[in-house]
């Protein structure tokens, strides 16, 4: 019998034997052993008096693999509206009538500014995302050179982009502009995708994946949780990042957009938030798991992420939507005690020069 098939009902064994097998659990993530499906489902389903044992478990994995420090990003809608996908719960899509904002590239002396000031806030990363399913013409690639060679001879933040779809070609291109980290989410498990979007396919985005690793990018990919997905497939998703060898991982909790498909679903609560984030945290113990959109949510348990596991957190507005305060989250973070991780770029640059 494997350790998996020994675990007990997750609801209705006893108090010692549930925490018995959680501590064992642990153990196996803390001495690098990869959880799996049947791991994954049991702690998913755990009862909430539950919770405090399995965020204490989580907590312990991220001090292991993540350290004590916080790493903290930020991003820049620079073209807003208009997307040809049909992505049910985004907002910036043309199949959807949300009053999100329409406009074109913003221009690079504001994006720099953006990314100065994110810096200032201590940001190790800060995101280019644009509307759109790829690079695809000349102009977008000037314009993406043009952000690029700004923000590297006029801040030391890291440069990162979200801009869709990649093929090989145009990976190492960006790479070759000064890219350093590429953002592309997988939105959800691979089963339940169909139900999200039809114009683009899951293998794309496994593909993207693949292209931005090999073109030498750090590659930055999670999902949205609470569009109807089941358990199973919130563990599956975290078990397909966990084989891709996603190195950081976001993970956002679906605000209902009005006139979106998904606007009328039920946000999920704080408990349930917390108890997911701390199962990414089993299934992948060496990733930086950075909380995003709809963090709101959480309401009074915000501060709760670090200890159910995530080792880093998106600050400052999101795409069409406005963030909390910043003083606010840095003012969280020196509450906990806990630093931002200001250096990270500076050492995978010095990382990435020792290798070459």
């Amino acid at each position: 019998m494997t350790e998996a098939a020994s675990l007990p009902h997750p609801r209705h064994s006893r108090e010692e034997e549930i925490l018995k097998a959680l501590e064992g659990l642990t153990r196996r993530a803390l001495e690098g052993e990869r959880l799996g499906a049947a791991e994954g489902g049991w702690l998913i389903r755990l009862d909430r008096r539950h919770l405090p044992a399995l965020m204490a478990g989580a907590d312990r994995i991220r001090r292991r693999f993540r350290g004590e420090a916080i790493e903290v990003c930020a991003i820049a809608n620079v073209r807003s509206g208009g997307c040809p996908e049909d992505c049910a719960f985004c907002a910036q899509s043309a199949h959807h009538r949300t009053g999100a904002p329409v406009y074109n590239y913003l221009p690079t002396e504001e994006v720099l500014e953006r990314a100065r000031r994110a810096r200032s806030w201590g940001v190790s990363d800060f995101g280019l995302v644009s509307k759109g399913w790829g690079v695809r013409g000349r102009r977008e690639r000037e314009q993406l050179r043009a952000y690029l060679e700004a923000m590297r001879e006029g801040s030391d933040v890291g440069r990162c982009a979200s801009l869709g779809a990649l093929d090989a070609e145009t990976a190492r291109e960006l790479k070759a502009m000064g890219l350093e980290n590429y953002h592309h989410n997988l939105e959800c498990a691979p089963s339940f995708f169909h139900r999200i979007c039809s114009t683009h396919t899951y293998q794309e985005n496994i593909d993207t994946i693949r292209h931005a690793r090999e073109a030498g990018l750090r590659v930055c990919s999670g999902g949205i949780l609470g569009m109807g997905e089941s358990l199973d497939q919130r563990v599956e998703l975290a078990l397909t990042l966990q084989e891709l060898e996603v190195e950081s991982v976001p993970l956002n909790f679906l605000n209902p957009i009005p006139g979106t498909p998904l606007g009328d679903r039920e946000p999920m609560q704080p408990l349930e938030i917390l108890q997911t984030i701390a199962v990414f945290r089993y299934l992948l113990p060496r990733a930086e798991i950075r909380i995003a959109g709809g963090r709101q949510f959480l309401r009074d348990l915000q501060a709760m992420i670090f200890f159910a596991g995530a080792s880093g957190v998106m600050i400052g507005d999101y795409l069409t939507t406005k963030g909390r305060a910043v003083e606010d989250d840095l003012q969280m973070l020196r509450d906990l005690g806990l630093e931002v991780r200001e250096e990270t770029q500076q050492r995978r640059r010095q990382e990435a020069g020792a290798v070459a």
